[in-house]
């Protein structure tokens, strides 16, 4: 490969060497019909044809630690070995096709206990099989409903459920674990003031209200051990009066990775309802905010033309680039991605079996 392109060079983190620096953000599927946690088939073939399209390394989806931190019903876990057993055929596949996995860890918090999207994404019912949320506060998300504010013995118990998840996950192959404290999800409701009105050590100040992130992510660095790498996914603002802020998320960030942290993924919103400023690249500068603080980032959001994510890293904004929607829409971005920016040098990135569909 003569000419040097950031996006196709490697990227290490520990002992983990991924490929190239295009990775796939973790996106829910809500596919698990059968409501216990398992995944299935949809998740085997939508990850690996990502893998086959040339993502260095995948994220599934949000992967809930435990049964009420499932955003829906139809939600991903790894609570149990069963489940863990079920996403080693996924790792494998994935792996097989030269690109890494990793998996998100999550608790949907107030934002659990919905209807698949395509369905409405309001609260289910008793009838639909309901289940009680919790939250830092008894504050709702928008017209949800209301969660029940933790206990302290509750939230004593959350660190044990991640750690025991990751080892879970390490334990069938996954290559990395990413703590989900974004999207107006748990561990985002303890860090943001607008959800999180405790008057215990949990709440308060910005020490107070990371208190749990940071024990989730030192539990689960004592489990995994020194060789995995361990990332946090945030959203460095809520783009709200009186929410966390980026000036906050530098501080958290130095935190984070005086606790081991090896890359934050640098996202934004969803913890309360705001008037974002969506267009190509909107988080970047935030990315590029949080990366100050000595940590390796990623950014993420509406990132759809190679010429761009290959700007972000020439500018030093971001160490890797997520690309969501766009891979939805097409599996291969990645290696139309390398014929944009390569030219003829990207026919050695491009699978033998596509090359002939491959368009010049």
């Amino acid at each position: 490969m003569s000419r040097r392109i950031r996006l196709f060079e490697p990227f290490t983190l520990r002992g983990l060497t991924v490929r190239n620096r295009v990775w796939l953000p973790a996106m829910c599927q809500y596919s698990v019909e059968a409501r216990d946690g398992v995944v299935t088939s949809w998740h085997l073939a939508h990850l690996t044809a990502r893998a086959i399209g040339g993502f260095g390394l995948l994220h599934t989806e949000a992967t809930a630690v435990v049964p009420v931190g499932r955003i829906s019903a139809q939600d991903a876990g790894i609570w149990n070995d069963e489940q863990a057993e079920a996403w080693r055929a996924v790792v494998e596949a994935v792996r097989a096709q030269g690109a890494a996995i990793g998996i998100q860890l999550a608790h949907a918090g107030r934002k659990a206990s919905v209807r698949q999207p395509w369905h409405g994404s309001a609260s289910l019912t008793a009838e639909e099989g309901a289940w009680q949320t919790v939250a830092p506060s008894a504050v709702a998300f928008d017209s949800l409903a209301q969660p029940r504010a933790l206990e302290l013995d509750e939230i004593a118990q959350l660190p044990a459920a991640f750690a025991a998840a990751a080892e879970r996950a390490v334990g069938v192959g996954f290559d990395l674990i990413q703590i989900h404290a974004a999207h107006g999800y748990l561990l985002h409701e303890f860090l943001s003031p607008l959800s999180n009105h405790r008057t215990d050590a949990y709440g308060g100040d910005l020490a107070g209200r990371a208190r749990l992130l940071l024990e989730v992510v030192t539990a689960v660095r004592a489990r995994v051990g020194d060789d995995v790498p361990v990332t946090v996914r945030i959203s460095a603002t809520d783009w709200a009066e009186g929410g966390l802020t980026v000036a906050e998320s530098i501080e958290l960030a130095k935190l984070l990775k005086a606790a081991s942290v090896d890359l934050i993924d640098v996202s934004t919103g969803g913890n309360v309802l705001a008037d974002i400023p969506l267009g190509p690249g909107y988080q970047v500068s935030a990315a590029a905010a949080v990366r100050t603080a000595g940590l390796p980032v990623s950014a993420v959001g509406l990132i759809t033309r190679p010429e761009q994510a290959e700007q972000i890293l020439v500018d030093e904004r971001a160490d890797v680039v997520l690309v969501g929607r766009a891979a939805l829409d097409d599996p291969n971005w990645v290696l139309h991605a390398a014929d944009a920016l390569l030219g003829g040098h990207a026919a050695e990135l491009w699978p033998p079996q596509l090359v002939r569909g491959r368009q010049r």
